[in-house]
């Protein structure tokens, strides 16, 4: 082969090698190069609550694991619907995520003329972790154990009122609603923003009661300016060993368990969901988070989008049924 010959031939070769990287290495790239710019992380409730806590947690950790900053944008409101309803028009680039609570299966059947399905508007990233709901009262309330708590409600109906924050389809409020039912008590609801203002509302005496869950109200657990009556978790909490559960004091059988998870916009990329995926396992794997985490009364979990999937599925037509069933309206 003469030279000329020869260098055409490997110049050919190199545009064919060029021409073939560009077709199949494109997605690749485009995967490694998420996220592009500072990654918003919305929240749908007020600052200070367990949900901004939480999500302000995993934001750190995910933002390093990124290389991009994740900025927590609370928009409280309507149950989280207005949040929930963001994100769900945003743009499908992995750029805009949603920390829910495992209230919202339950937003579809609260608010039926919602712009958004809670199954089919958006894509699972992953679950975060698991908590119980708390039963608090403030430390100068004549209510010293649940028993008499309870006892009061039925002497003398719709006398006590209670801050469940977030309000509407929210872990805390329903989980208030279901005791109700099943107790067999009528108290009122005053709905907040979020675990922030409803606690700062029980500490005040605005209310008689709050439903919360620990990694918010925790710290005025330990500091003495609330106390603890019950947890709402089938077993008692590793970080509240000393606070009966519902079901061993009023109704067996008693059970609600909050989480907490990440959500994307439907149409996110699979590769960019299955990198936010293995980053917030990847999180959840830290020593250190899983510490401050269980610190908070949330157990871990992580797992795969699958896995997400199937719970808000399951969650969303027990939540549904039970809404529907007790007649429940937005506050």
């Amino acid at each position: 082969m003469n030279p000329l010959s020869r260098r055409s031939c490997l110049q050919r070769i190199a545009a064919a090698t060029v021409t073939l990287a560009a077709v199949c290495g494109a997605p690749a790239f485009a995967a490694d190069a998420y996220p592009t710019k500072p990654v918003t992380l919305v929240v749908g409730f007020a600052p200070g609550g367990s949900g901004d806590i939480l999500a302000r947690l995993m934001g750190e950790a995910l933002g390093k694991a990124l290389g991009q900053p994740v900025i927590v944008d609370n928009r409280p409101g309507a149950g989280a619907t207005i949040a929930t309803s963001f994100v769900a028009a945003a743009p499908a680039d992995g750029q805009t995520l949603l920390f829910v609570t495992s209230g919202f299966p339950g937003s579809t059947a609260l608010y039926p003329k919602l712009n958004y399905d809670t199954v089919k508007s958006f894509a699972p990233v992953a679950k975060v972790g698991a908590s119980p709901v708390v039963v608090v009262v403030p430390a100068g309330s004549p209510f010293k154990d649940f028993k008499g708590l309870l006892d009061a409600a039925r002497k003398s109906p719709g006398k006590l009122n209670y801050s469940a924050g977030g309000g509407g389809a929210t872990t805390t409020s329903l989980a208030a609603e279901f005791l109700k039912h099943d107790a067999k008590v009528d108290m009122q609801m005053i709905p907040y923003k979020g675990s922030g203002p409803a606690l700062t509302a029980l500490l005040s005496g605005e209310v008689d009661l709050g439903f919360d869950i620990p990694s918010s109200a925790l710290p005025h657990i330990q500091s003495g300016k609330l106390r603890a009556l019950a947890v709402t978790t089938a077993k008692r909490s590793a970080v509240l060993p000393d606070v009966p559960t519902v079901a061993e004091l009023a109704v067996k059988g008693f059970e609600v368990t909050g989480w907490f998870g990440i959500l994307a916009p439907a149409a996110t990329p699979a590769a960019t969901l299955d990198r936010l995926n293995k980053e917030v396992n990847a999180a959840l794997a830290q020593p250190a988070v899983q510490e401050r985490l269980r610190s908070l009364g949330v157990e871990p979990a992580g797992g795969t989008r699958a896995q997400f999937k199937e719970l808000i599925g399951t969650e969303t037509q027990r939540y549904g049924d039970a809404i529907r069933r007790l007649g429940l309206r937005p506050e």
